[in-house]
């Protein structure tokens, strides 16, 4: 019984970390910086480099909301057994890798939502109605939140009727604001999060204004050190700022993408073996790095140039958006693709430029993609458990 145990919970482990490489390979590892590489600002293995430490940091620190959602707010009624957990693993794993070698951006949220719902669904769960509602309404709101503030931030960046040098500033001051205001575990008392305002602001001694004081003085600070950047050399303040904007989505893909790998598994371990969170949470992060460092090279390429010309005014106009929509996800526990993040947000962006070489038939294929994703993952979860079981 006991060989029996740890011979499943291995090829549990096994299934999650192929799923976390699928999803380095082909989520987290490539979107983040994909925009900079568009534009010329950093190189396609540098990216990968560097985003796959800055997603392992974002999956110890942040990965704990939406690694909980998947593991146990999906289905109702039942609990994911190990063989539930390593078919809806192995499913959504395979179809990402499928997406990987053709070129194609599967939405890891998709396909992870849709296989662990499916299996849970063939052991007699009951739907969660209502989180669907949360997940499916930011699915939805994705593409036009995400693609239409980078439209508009792009033709403010790239036009002539706003100083330029203020206005970059002002936006990094934005990004300013929502870093201060981002939870981080070791911020917030053990097993929850807290951000940098929500941790020096009650300290001040100034009340209830010391949260939005301490956000504002990180804006400030932030927007004052860009705007003398941007004084001194333009082009490299932008290159800078932009490369802070890939570096601060790739920490927010950390956080989010994990718990699509290991959150199938947390009734599992953390439930049943005892194994704390933080433990697989770094087991996941690593396996989201080894993915970056050895297959996100070719969806990179993919992103960067497939589907919109891309300057870098135009790649900080996407990854604004990217970030804070992103965020968004982590603090819901909502798991959101960062296919869908990016490539809406890019695509926005490129428009804003008069079309900029923005290709519909990739975007066409890629939306089909998305969505052959959920519903495929959802009936082959379903069918392949249910056959397991019949066999069995």
């Amino acid at each position: 019984m006991v060989v029996a145990t740890v011979l499943t919970l291995g090829v549990a482990g096994a299934a999650s970390m192929f799923m976390a490489w699928s999803i380095g390979a082909g989520s987290s590892g490539s979107t983040p910086f994909a925009p900079a590489v568009g534009a010329n600002a950093i190189s396609v293995m540098r990216a990968g480099l560097i985003v796959g430490v800055l997603g392992l940091l974002g999956a110890v620190l942040q990965g704990a909301n939406v690694t909980e959602a998947v593991g146990t707010e999906l289905i109702g009624g039942v609990t994911l057994t190990a063989g539930a957990a390593i078919v809806a693993l192995l499913t959504a794993a395979a179809l990402v890798a499928i997406g990987v070698f053709v070129g194609y951006p599967i939405a890891t949220a998709f396909t992870v939502t849709g296989a662990v719902v499916g299996v849970g669904l063939a052991m007699g769960g009951d739907p969660a109605w209502p989180k669907y509602r949360e997940i499916v309404t930011l699915w939805v709101l994705t593409p036009f939140v995400g693609g239409g503030i980078a439209y508009v931030v792009a033709r403010s960046l790239i036009g002539d009727r706003l100083p330029q040098r203020p206005l970059t500033a002002a936006l990094a001051g934005v990004v300013g604001a929502i870093v201060a205001n981002v939870g981080f575990a070791l911020l917030g008392p053990p097993g929850e999060q807290a951000s940098l305002s929500q941790a020096i602001g009650p300290g001040l001694g100034v009340g209830s204004i010391g949260t939005p004081l301490v956000t504002a003085a990180v804006a400030a600070v932030v927007t004052v050190a860009v705007y003398l950047d941007l004084g001194r050399d333009r082009t490299g303040a932008q290159r800078r700022f932009l490369l802070a904007m890939g570096g601060l989505v790739a920490f927010s893909a950390g956080g989010s993408q994990v718990g699509l790998a290991i959150g199938p598994l947390v009734p599992l371990f953390v439930g049943e073996a005892g194994i704390p969170l933080w433990a697989l949470l770094v087991g996941g992060g690593v396996g989201l790095l080894a993915g970056s460092w050895t297959g996100a090279s070719r969806m990179i390429k993919a992103i960067a140039q497939d589907y919109a010309s891309m300057g870098p005014r135009r790649s900080i106009s996407a990854l604004i958006p990217s970030f804070a929509i992103a965020q968004t996800a982590v603090a819901f526990g909502i798991p959101v693709s960062f296919n869908e993040i990016i490539v809406s947000a890019i695509v926005g962006a490129g428009y804003a430029a008069g079309d900029a070489g923005v290709s519909r038939a990739k975007m066409g294929y890629t939306v089909l993609a998305w969505i052959g994703s959920l519903v495929g993952s959802l009936g082959l979860g379903f069918g392949i458990y249910t056959a397991v079981q019949f066999v069995l």
